[in-house]
């Protein structure tokens, strides 16, 4: 049995599985719009998702950690904000994989813990520092990465 031939080549999707790598330059107005709505989704999902431990009771769900969530939710923003500039500093100089997914996750667990968990400051800093510590590390692996390719181009 003979296979059709086929006048076009296969599509891989190689040109679309690497659409999130590249360089993200741009005005700095939508560096700084990028990190607020990431920022933000993530502070919300994070609350969405804490909502079975702040409910009210009528619901058979009281809240599992007392306190007001306001500070909660605005240190995750800050902190939201500091890693998205991290991140879009490096995106826009070198291809940086799935910034987007990296902040809102970050920024979300950080705000689900904070919320469920209700830690005081300096246990928030070492929350935040960790998400530091972790876009730190994709940062470099993606800078790592650029200045391999460099060096293989020039070569």
């Amino acid at each position: 049995m003979d296979l059709p031939e086929t006048t076009s080549p296969v599509d891989t999707q190689d040109e679309h599985e690497h659409e999130d790598e590249r360089v993200r330059s741009g005005p700095l107005w939508r560096h700084a719009l990028w990190a607020a709505i990431v920022t933000a989704a993530g502070v919300t999902l994070g609350w969405l998702g804490a909502l079975f431990r702040i409910g009210p009771e009528e619901y058979g769900l009281p809240p599992a950690a007392p306190g007001a969530l306001w500070p909660y939710l605005l240190t995750w923003a800050v902190i939201g904000l500091v890693l998205g500039a991290i991140l879009r500093f490096v995106a826009a100089r070198v291809p940086v994989y799935s910034p987007s997914e990296v902040l809102l996750g970050t920024v979300m667990i950080g705000t689900r813990l904070s919320l469920g968990w209700r830690p005081e400051p300096l246990e928030v800093a070492g929350l935040a520092a960790a998400a530091l510590f972790l876009v730190i590390v994709w940062c470099a692996v993606a800078l790592r990465g650029a200045a391999v390719v460099r060096r293989s181009q020039g070569a």
